[in-house]
């Protein structure tokens, strides 16, 4: 068996596609019509043919239970594009115990919508901060090796 992707469902293709491309700056890789995948591997469905395969269950979106995980290197950037476009957040940036920056949001069917830095920024960050490599460790749990490397190769 070999996974493949994530698939969330949404009411309306076109709007989705136009949300997923310009908004978050995702191309297509295959597009079949109630069904397309982006480049990253991620689906989305349209709700009203998904419903017809699963036998008529009912299909909810906006449970809050479930985000696709995008990375960026400038938060604040895309935050303010995200609100001028009258996103509804989930909440603002802020910082996860582990020292990493993120901001949730949703998508036009309330699915949510993750944007973090990468740890790699993360500790780059915190290092030009002044903070030493076991300062880094102790502040978000990552190898010692994946620290140091990360820093040598940002130098």
């Amino acid at each position: 068996m070999r996974y493949i992707c994530p698939l969330i469902v949404v009411e309306d293709m076109e709007r989705s596609k136009r949300f997923y491309q310009e908004v978050l700056g995702q191309t297509i890789k295959e597009d079949y019509g109630q069904n397309v995948v982006f480049n990253g591997d991620f689906a989305i469905h349209l709700k009203e043919h998904y419903a017809s395969l699963i036998e008529d269950h009912p299909v909810t979106t906006g449970g809050n239970n479930f985000e696709l995980y995008f990375e960026h290197d400038d938060l604040d950037r895309i935050r303010s594009e995200l609100e001028t476009l009258n996103v509804d957040f989930v909440h603002d940036i802020r910082t996860q115990p582990w020292q990493q920056r993120v901001m949730r949001f949703y998508d036009p069917d309330r699915n949510i919508i993750e944007i973090g830095e990468s740890m790699e920024d993360v500790c780059r960050r915190l290092s030009g901060q002044g903070k030493s490599i076991d300062d880094i460790v102790t502040m978000t749990s990552l190898p010692r090796g994946f620290v140091e490397k990360t820093l040598k190769e940002g130098s």
